[in-house]
């Protein structure tokens, strides 16, 4: 299997990161994972089939929003947080208001 490709954060595009939070499902993605270190696209899928999670997972970390890797056959997703904060200061924090943000 291929690894999954994330952006540097120096190429973090403000209108992609936009664009990966207007869709309810994705912020929802998002809020789910900034109260935890880490989770599966299973834990954060919300019963949604496969083909559309992948493509929002896709979204996510091509904006440079989620970190995903491979951990045996699960996929584990982070917020890139700090990547975040150094690139947009104070976004996350923004976006997701009163919601502590994991780091």
């Amino acid at each position: 299997m291929r690894p999954f490709k994330h952006p540097d954060p120096a190429d973090f595009v403000l209108e992609r990161v936009l664009y990966a939070l207007s869709d309810p499902v994705r912020l929802e993605i998002v809020h789910r994972l900034a109260h935890v270190p880490e989770a599966s696209c299973g834990d954060l899928d919300g019963g949604r089939p496969k083909s559309s999670v992948s493509h929002h997972f896709r979204v996510l970390r091509d904006s440079g929003l989620v970190c995903t890797y491979r951990v045996g056959t699960t996929h584990m997703n982070s917020l890139r947080v700090a990547d975040m904060e150094g690139r947009f200061p104070g976004l996350l924090q923004a976006i997701l208001g009163h919601i502590s943000v994991a780091a």
